[in-house]
């Protein structure tokens, strides 16, 4: 997946510049981001302390690594059973 150019912080930063009452196509260019990708941090960041947003950060990362091990775990799981199901 590919990085976003701005941090938690950042992102909270332009947000909060929009809630001061400055246009979102102003803040969008001055900024060089779309007004999608704008829309798209609103919905996961408003109303978040950059503390909340680095907490955030660190579940979603516990969580990806959460379900690779529960997939492998269930990949090995499949595996032993087929091998146990076969008549030698």
């Amino acid at each position: 997946m590919r990085r976003s150019r701005f941090t938690e912080e950042q992102i909270i930063a332009i947000l909060r510049e929009q809630e001061s009452g400055i246009r979102t196509a102003d803040v969008c260019r001055k900024h060089g981001i779309s007004g999608a990708t704008f829309y798209k941090w609103k919905s996961k960041y408003s109303g978040l302390e950059v503390s909340e947003a680095r907490r955030l950060k660190v579940l979603e990362d516990e969580n990806a690594r959460l379900k690779k091990l529960l997939a492998e775990a269930m990949l090995d799981n499949t595996m032993l059973k087929d091998i146990a199901s076969k008549k030698w």
